[in-house]
């Protein structure tokens, strides 16, 4: 990365100040999206209407169909889209997100959300600073944690049918280690991309970042539901 500096002619001070912001943004991006689906939320928790039209209908399976539109959409084509277009759909998604999310709200008691909630940020925050200060290369790990993962989808989808607790709570534990892993793992690799790549922060660039805080934004909240099966209390 020096070397192309040095013989592009780019000043390494600048870079590395856009460096740094372009790694802020990443962090300040997913955070916003946490605070808008967290009042998302609370907001659909505390209206009965909406509540009865997400849940008491079909509207609940169209709204997870189209969260996983966004985020393919957001995967597949933020390259042919402007910032501004890519920022708009990151928090539309974070806003539905926070509409199917409600049910938490309304299945587990406040105090036990809460809580997992500073269990989640402290981890979270703990595997975030290995994985972007570590010298170990992540890669293989992060290929067997996407092979893993996979593997949770399917037994995820298969206890639908069988509803065993014991399978669940499995699960629930495979999926903390997992996004633990995870979180660590798109935290070096985004470090790693906005050096190699974040020279400036023009909109490509600030793209790059904006597709970072979406990978950490998505560990953060299944790392947060699966701690929740674990610790969570449920209302009576």
């Amino acid at each position: 990365m020096e070397n192309y500096i040095e013989n592009s002619g780019i000043d390494q001070s600048v870079v590395e100040s856009a460096q740094r912001t372009l790694m802020k943004n990443v962090y300040w991006w997913m955070a916003l999206a946490l605070v808008v689906t967290g009042l998302s939320a609370f907001y659909t928790a505390s209206s009965p209407r909406l509540l009865d039209a997400i849940f008491g209908s079909g509207l609940f399976i169209g709204l997870i169909i189209a969260e996983l539109i966004m985020v393919i959409v957001l995967s597949a084509r933020i390259n042919k889209m402007s910032f501004v277009t890519a920022g708009i759909v990151f928090v539309i998604y974070s806003i539905v997100n926070g509409l199917t999310l409600s049910s938490i709200l309304i299945a587990y008691t406040m105090e036990s959300v809460a809580s997992t909630f500073f269990i989640t940020a402290g981890t979270f925050a703990a595997m975030a600073i290995v994985g972007t200060v570590t010298k170990k290369d992540l890669s293989s790990i992060g290929q067997i944690l996407f092979m893993a993962l996979i593997g949770l989808i399917l037994a995820t989808i298969v206890n639908i049918f069988l509803k065993s607790s014991m399978m669940s709570y499995i699960i629930s534990y495979v999926g903390v280690a997992v996004f633990v892993g995870l979180t660590a793992y798109d935290a070096q690799k985004i470090k790693n991309m906005i050096h190699q790549y974040g020279t400036d922060l023009s909109d490509d660039n600030m793209k790059l970042a904006l597709m970072g805080s979406l990978s950490l934004y998505l560990d953060f909240i299944n790392l947060f539901l699966y701690l929740l099966r674990i610790f969570g209390s449920r209302r009576n």
